[in-house]
């Protein structure tokens, strides 16, 4: 059983959205622990989200579960029918294909820290719900609804 030394996993440190959406995540950390166990089937990262910064977009996938698990700290999940508080030991299930956008917003004034999981599929695509954007598994790149690239007229 390979255990992962959390110390040695790059920390990202933001998104790779375009320029116009990156500010409000930021200072978002994220260290990809399945991908440095080697995992292809499902995702898991530990998220450090500090106060102010959002986890992404408001977003929902067509062919991908997403689950989070609270360690520390308090977020608040935004979803189309409102908002919910999570704490640690709290978690929420995001189903694929049901069209109902979520993120998590750290309002408080400590960090955050979370596990996410998700079940890395390639056909699935990723809508954001409040901005012009969406992204495939499959190239991992960033457009309009439309399909044209940031940064074309």
């Amino acid at each position: 059983m390979p255990k992962i030394d959390i110390a040695t996993v790059p920390v990202q440190k933001g998104t790779g959205y375009p320029p116009e959406f990156q500010d409000v995540s930021k200072d978002r950390l994220r260290q990809r622990l399945g991908d440095a166990g080697g995992l292809t089937d499902f995702g898991a990262n530990l998220t450090r989200l500090p106060p102010g910064n959002w986890s992404s977009q408001r977003h929902w996938h067509s062919h991908e579960d997403e689950f989070v698990y609270m360690i520390e700290g308090e977020v608040i999940l935004i979803e189309d029918d409102g908002e919910t508080v999570l704490q640690a030991g709290d978690c929420a299930a995001f189903p694929k294909g049901t069209g109902i956008g979520h993120h998590l917003i750290n309002r408080s004034d400590t960090i955050a820290t979370y596990l996410e999981f998700g079940s890395r599929q390639p056909e699935d695509l990723t809508t954001c719900s409040d901005v012009d954007m969406t992204s495939s598994n499959a190239d991992g790149r960033f457009v309009r609804k439309d399909g044209t690239t940031y940064g074309s007229v």
